[in-house]
């Protein structure tokens, strides 16, 4: 009986433990969430959230195809999670366990679909555009008062770009967004899995590319705000992100945000569940939480990117929902572009290509 008792009360404590024990591991883009969301998940699951930030979709998915990232919820832009489901990283959503699925905005979920057929297997969290950050007075002191800051001829042209040299231009180290910019402004489809038409982006960046003071995803955003750099190359939300940050600072740069008239890609960061996911019933939970109308809210008052979430939008800060830098109006958003993952023989040569441009040689 007492032997009987004492296994009795080990496993008892097992069980408490592991209760006790249980935890989500969320791997999410640098600065991308208000932190009190982290804690509020925590306080009404009683779920330990373990967060972890990446800063390049690469990062990522190097993770994911290595296998046991050990990660519940991953947050891949939609080309990259594409190709992910196709290489199995990725398990399908128990869509009885969301709820909160109900709460998702109909036009955007039409276009995830392109990456992720049915949204069976994420999610959307944010949306958005790459485009120019600018700090308005300093370009238009180089360029003039009819600088093109809402043109790719203000990157893409070489005479602008050297005269731009000394104030500092950064642009993403992201060739799935660069390369397709660049197919764009000069009249090539973006989307384009030639590699002939994708080695016409070569001569476009290599007429630049001495002007080009650093290729980087996530530095961009501080150095704009700070006045370090005059132009930076990046996605809608973080160069917002830089314009209030400026504000607050009161340190006299002004920043705005364009997405290029003659076209700007249009990104989706998704949130999915890895197939070997520690703790999938957990990742649900957070996934429906996040689909809470207030706290996916939340997250976009704080990082000022659009979300997926339709519900949301009565929640929003009117600087965010009244933003067209951030909810483009429905003209804007027909001139979007969006493109699909290289195959692998096709991104060999896109990787190549990007590393001949950065090294400049």
């Amino acid at each position: 009986m007492k032997t009987s008792l004492l296994t009795f009360t080990a496993t008892l404590a097992l069980v408490a433990a592991s209760a006790q024990a249980e935890e989500v591991r969320v791997y999410n883009w640098s600065d991308y969430i208000d932190e009190s969301l982290l804690e509020k998940f925590e306080q009404e699951t009683g779920i330990d959230l373990i967060y972890d930030v990446f800063d390049s979709n690469e990062v990522l998915e190097t993770k994911m195809l290595a296998g046991g990232s050990g990660y519940d919820v991953v947050v891949p832009t939609g080309t990259f999670l594409q190709r992910q489901i196709a290489a199995g990283s990725f398990q399908k959503l128990d869509k009885s366990k969301l709820p909160n699925l109900e709460n998702m905005w109909d036009v955007i979920s039409e276009r995830t679909s392109k990456y992720d057929p049915g949204n069976d297997y994420a999610i959307n969290y944010m949306w958005g555009t790459t485009g120019l950050g600018v700090n308005v007075p300093k370009v238009q002191e180089i360029l003039g008062e009819d600088a093109p800051i809402d043109s790719w001829d203000l990157v893409f042209k070489p005479e602008n770009m050297e005269k731009l040299a000394d104030c500092g231009v950064y642009f993403l180290d992201a060739p799935s967004e660069m390369i397709p910019a660049a197919l764009k402004y000069i009249g090539e489809e973006p989307d384009s899995h030639d590699p002939d038409v994708i080695a016409k982006a070569e001569p476009v960046y290599m007429a630049i590319r001495p002007y080009i003071r650093k290729f980087h995803s996530s530095e961009y955003i501080n150095a704009l705000a700070n006045g370090e750099i005059c132009v930076a190359v990046g996605w809608s939300g973080d160069i917002l992100q830089a314009r209030d940050r400026a504000a607050e600072a009161e340190n006299g740069v002004e920043v705005a945000y364009n997405a290029p008239k003659e076209g700007a890609q249009m990104w989706f960061d998704e949130m999915a569940i890895p197939v070997d996911a520690p703790n999938p019933d957990g990742a649900h939970k957070f996934l429906n939480f996040i689909m809470d109308p207030e706290n996916m809210a939340a997250a976009s008052n704080y990082v000022y990117y659009a979300n997926g979430n339709k519900a949301s939008q009565e929640f929003l800060a009117e600087d965010v929902i009244g933003d067209p830098a951030i909810y483009p109006s429905e003209e804007a958003l027909n001139n979007l572009f969006t493109t699909t993952p290289y195959e692998p023989k096709v991104q060999r040569v896109v990787t190549r290509l990007w590393t001949k441009i950065k090294s400049g040689s």
